[in-house]
């Protein structure tokens, strides 16, 4: 496990409490005006506004490094990934698409 992993796992371990009826995934944000990649933990409770918690940044802005890393967090960590700002870019090695179309608010 690389040294980001496990300072991502400890930060997102104690925000994963399994309540019932609350939603959580984690996004991933391409930041393309300062390159580093940023992931953020949300929670929704149910009939309740949405939490966005800073987890992390990767500085090493390449690719088929953070393809590396999502596959490292996948073995960890069974929640949903959220590509934000990947519209239209394919992972290197498996040459898929990551994101196909932007979201409505970007």
């Amino acid at each position: 496990m690389t040294k980001d992993l496990k300072l991502m796992m400890t930060r997102l371990t104690p925000l994963f409490k399994r309540r019932r009826q609350t939603r959580y995934w984690l996004s991933l944000v391409n930041q393309t005006y300062t390159p580093a990649y940023n992931f953020f933990m949300n929670v929704q409770p149910k009939d309740q506004r949405q939490r966005s918690i800073p987890l992390h940044s990767l500085i090493n802005y390449d690719l088929a490094d953070l393809e590396t890393f999502i596959g490292l967090l996948r073995q960890h960590t069974q929640l949903t990934i959220e590509y934000v700002g990947f519209e239209e870019m394919r992972w290197p090695e498996s040459n898929r698409v990551i994101q196909w179309r932007p979201r409505r608010d970007e």
